[in-house]
């Protein structure tokens, strides 16, 4: 839970030093500091795929994942979740600020990839270095939510520490079942996912990296049946 507690408290910091700064930060400093984690995520994503220890695994369960998140097109449904809850909201609240912050920034820092894989990662081998690195993406971004939205998201932290809180726990009770060698290949299929998401960032790629998850899920499967065969 280390990398979700230390994520909500990067959102909970940035937003209050987004309610400190009036003329918020320069465009030109905020994208610099972007790019810069965006070439740390792929540095991680790098290293982190090659403790796969096995190549035809990891590539079929990219495939079948790939076919499966497309063919259900989980990137559409997130995006449609976030627009549905925000038009219903915007309704609801007829503007408010500290809903309408609050609302914002928990869809932005929830339905996301990283948050998902981060928290998978955390629970299974106790690495949180995906989530520190989400954490100083929430924290900048919270730092101009706030300074314009409003001291409503500073809440969306208790958002984020529920849910990646409830990822997190369940992909370790998974790690317990798992043996080394088993995560070590999940983990593996992770990290190509998070290099994806440091080459989207990098404005180099447009995947769709939500409808690659069901592959992170594929090898667990696998290796839970093969076990009662």
């Amino acid at each position: 839970m280390l990398g979700t507690i230390v994520n909500t408290a990067a959102i909970v910091i940035g937003s209050i030093l987004g309610l400190l700064l009036k003329g918020g930060i320069a465009k030109r400093f905020n994208d610099m500091i972007m790019k810069a984690l965006a070439l740390s995520v792929l540095y991680i994503g790098i290293s982190g795929s090659l403790k796969s220890t096995d190549t035809l695994l990891l590539i079929l369960s990219l495939i079948i994942g790939a076919i499966v998140g497309e063919w259900a097109d989980i990137d559409k449904w997130l995006n449609n979740l976030g627009q549905t809850i925000e038009t219903k909201f915007k309704k609801i609240s007829k503007g408010g600020n500290i809903a309408e912050g609050f609302v914002s920034a928990s869809l932005l820092f929830c339905i996301g990839s990283m948050a998902i894989v981060g928290s998978i990662q955390s629970g299974l081998e106790g690495n949180h270095t995906m989530l520190f690195i989400k954490s100083m993406l929430d924290g900048i971004t919270s730092i101009i939510y706030a300074s314009s939205m409003g001291v409503g998201v500073i809440f969306s932290g208790a958002a984020v520490f529920l849910y990646q809180g409830v990822i997190t726990l369940a992909a370790g009770f998974l790690g317990n079942v798992l043996q080394d060698a088993q995560i070590a290949n999940v983990t593996g299929i992770g990290s190509i996912l998070i290099m994806g998401l440091g080459l989207n960032m990098l404005g180099v790629t447009k995947i769709k990296i939500a409808n690659f998850l069901p592959a992170i899920f594929i090898p667990m499967i696998y290796y839970i049946v093969s076990s009662l065969v």
